[in-house]
């Protein structure tokens, strides 16, 4: 991890609705992410998590403070295309085969064809899904069509990509496969990530630090140092140290007011 600030959060808040006495989402948010850090947010649902990735994706606008992407306001950043945004669905277009959903940011941004059709090979080999380019939506597991939303993510080579609990509506056993198969795109890439999550343990597992959020008005109450050895290893989940964070996190999550460590009621150690 660089110790770079890539984005600057500074004084962030969000109030939606009527200026004076609408719901204020986030209150006086500041954080700072730095480059090839993978920064998992958690907290309690409705603290604003996935509001705050918004505003850095420049999909929303504080209502109050400031928000920079490598010296660059989130419109420009968008502009520039230094975002790359996974949502928790994948959103593939079913006429498209893989190969080629995979291309369409490049194809929307009018690159040329063999440049799209070389970084779309360069990207299935990376999310090692190279047998399917052909294959179409519909043929592939859920899990998979993620993976491929992953990589259409970074189809033009983004600074930083912003994930929404891409993971979250899927079974824990694809749940974790995914997550090995992030980190191994990672560990290739080292691509700043912004990771909401509901989970403890993925959070602890992923990252390098563990921002934690209070309940709404959400602001930061805790950044916990992930201290784990990376490239992570296998059996993780045997390291002591590995459930000290647990617990740690956990610990942080009770503080900042959500009572059952997560925020919908599902604790994936």
């Amino acid at each position: 991890m660089d110790n770079h600030p890539l984005v600057k959060i500074e004084s962030v808040s969000k109030r939606y609705g009527n200026p004076q006495n609408g719901v204020l989402a986030l209150r006086d948010v500041s954080l700072d992410i730095h480059t090839s850090e993978f920064l998992s947010i958690i907290g309690p649902s409705g603290c604003g998590k996935s509001t705050l990735l918004r505003m850095i994706g420049d999909l929303l606008a504080p209502s109050a403070g400031h928000i920079s992407i490598d010296g660059q306001s989130p419109a420009a950043a968008r502009h520039a295309r230094k975002c790359g945004i996974v949502f928790q669905s994948p959103t593939l277009m079913d006429w498209r085969t893989i190969a080629h959903n995979i291309e369409l940011p490049l194809e929307i941004v009018g690159a040329p064809r063999v440049e799209r059709a070389q970084r779309s090979h360069e990207l299935l080999n990376l999310i090692r899904l190279k047998d399917f380019a052909a294959r179409y939506p519909h043929e592939l597991s859920a899990g998979m069509q993620m993976q491929v939303a992953i990589a259409r993510a970074l189809a033009y080579r983004p600074s930083i990509l912003l994930m929404d609990e891409p993971f979250g509506a899927l079974d824990e056993l694809t749940r974790e496969r995914l997550g090995n198969e992030l980190l191994h795109v990672w560990d290739q890439t080292h691509e700043t990530i912004v990771f909401i999550t509901h989970s403890v343990g993925e959070a602890v597992r992923l990252s390098d630090r563990v921002a934690v959020m209070s309940a709404r008005p959400g602001h930061i109450e805790n950044i916990i140092n992930i201290d784990l050895p990376r490239p992570r290893p296998a059996d993780i989940r045997e390291l002591p140290r590995y459930y000290e964070l647990l617990r740690e996190v956990r610990a942080a999550l009770h503080l900042s007011g959500n009572g059952n460590g997560n925020g919908n009621g599902k604790d994936i150690a």
